[in-house]
């Protein structure tokens, strides 16, 4: 029989807030998190915003010599646990450490430190170099320190699939929890991409917003004006367990998470298929997976990008996937506010399902001022909404065409 799984922590740090507390209330205000970068000097850049983390302090998560040590990107991947198992008020025992995995994934790993390294080869020649390069920026760092911490010895990993990889990843540990591989997980994403490196090459994809004079419109989607996504930085993280184990802990439960599913496109090595057919399967595979039919669905949380492909691809695949429900269900991007945190954002946005579910209220997509009219759904414009939500759905589609899909539901006995 396979076993339920269900979501008893979470913990973020991102340019809402730096828990999700702070996050979640400034995304019901409609906050924007767009401003002028001033991690580094973008005076050259071609795009010279971003939504930034503000007031982190690594120096309350860790030690001086574990800050040296660790990239931001893991940094921030820290923070958010602690929070996470802060929340489950949840430990890892020895006699069971081999039972909790840790899944915590990102897009880009730590650029920023590998930057560094072959800037010191360049300058100063191999001896140079930091022996802390490749633990800082190897994609797998942020599980491997996180399991490190908390002395976690089941399966530890990262999953690489881009702007999908912190739902993949909550979906994996759901796989494994279901399977009965483990009994927890603590699984998410994490990303800190805003450096010269990071912008400059995204901004070459022409993915970005480039409207410097005017970052307070963007990003914008689903608007007839949108013209693309804005960097963001930072982590989300999940604390997920069996039922069972958590029942035997005493643990509140948050939410129960009932179906996952990825697909790809394999259309294009950037842009999504232009049908939505892929998401669309995503979004019917997580159902069938949730034995939920499209008319259960009261909230979709959207990937959302405010890129003119992405955002139109998304509304035919919520379309071809919910049929005439579609137009009866809301739909947001919580990235109009928070910015595009690349691996971590399906992370952060199954935390506002979570929280959608439990205080039936529903973010805004702000930014919205005139709708693509290819884009018809109801977007929640501008201001959050009270909605009864029982089943939300969480679309993370990346670049390349990863597609994954997260179902959550409030959790019944």
């Amino acid at each position: 029989m396979e076993r339920r799984v269900v979501v008893t922590g979470m913990g973020t740090i991102n340019p809402l807030g730096i828990n999700v507390s702070e996050t979640w209330e400034n995304a019901l205000k409609g906050v924007s998190s767009v401003g002028p970068i001033t991690s580094f000097d973008a005076s050259d850049s071609t795009i010279r915003f971003a939504c930034e983390v503000k007031s982190f302090e690594p120096l309350r998560y860790m030690d001086a010599r574990n800050v040296r040590r660790r990239d931001r990107f893991e940094q921030f991947a820290i923070a958010a646990t602690f929070e996470a198992l802060k929340q489950a008020n949840f430990s890892v025992l020895e006699e069971s450490a081999g039972r909790v995995a840790v899944v915590v994934s990102t897009a880009v790993g730590g650029i920023k430190s590998l930057f560094e390294g072959i800037r010191s080869l360049l300058d100063s020649g191999p001896s140079k170099i930091s022996p802390f390069v490749v633990p800082k920026f190897i994609p797998n760092g942020a599980s491997g320190m996180i399991a490190l911490e908390i002395g976690a010895k089941g399966p530890c990993y990262s999953v690489a699939s881009a702007c999908a990889s912190g739902a993949d990843s909550i979906g994996q540990a759901w796989s494994m929890i279901r399977s009965g591989i483990i009994d927890a997980c603590i699984a998410g994403g994490s990303e800190a991409t805003i450096n010269s490196v990071g912008i400059n090459a995204f901004g070459r994809l022409r993915a970005l917003s480039r409207r410097n004079d005017e970052y307070s419109r963007v990003p914008a989607p689903f608007d007839k004006d949108r013209d693309g996504l804005v960097m963001a930085e930072g982590s989300a993280v999940m604390v997920l367990e069996d039922l069972d184990h958590a029942r035997k802990r005493g643990a509140e439960i948050l939410a129960e998470l009932v179906g996952y599913s990825a697909t790809t496109d394999s259309y294009h090595i950037t842009a999504p298929d232009e049908s939505g057919a892929g998401g669309a399967a995503a979004i019917t595979g997580a159902l069938e997976a949730a034995s939920l039919r499209p008319d259960e669905v009261d909230y979709i949380n959207a990937h959302g990008t405010g890129t003119v492909l992405n955002d139109v691809a998304e509304t035919r695949a919520i379309k071809a996937a919910l049929g005439e429900h579609a137009y009866k269900v809301p739909v947001s991007s919580t990235k109009s506010m928070t910015g595009h945190m690349m691996g971590a954002t399906g992370a952060l946005e199954a935390i506002f399902c979570v929280q959608a579910i439990r205080d039936d209220l529903i973010p805004p997509t702000i930014n919205l001022t005139t709708p693509d009219p290819e884009c018809d759904l109801d977007y929640v414009p501008n201001e959050a909404r009270r909605h009864e939500v029982r089943v939300a759905l969480n679309n993370a589609f990346g670049l390349g065409g990863h597609n994954a899909v997260l179902a959550l539901r409030a959790f019944q006995d």
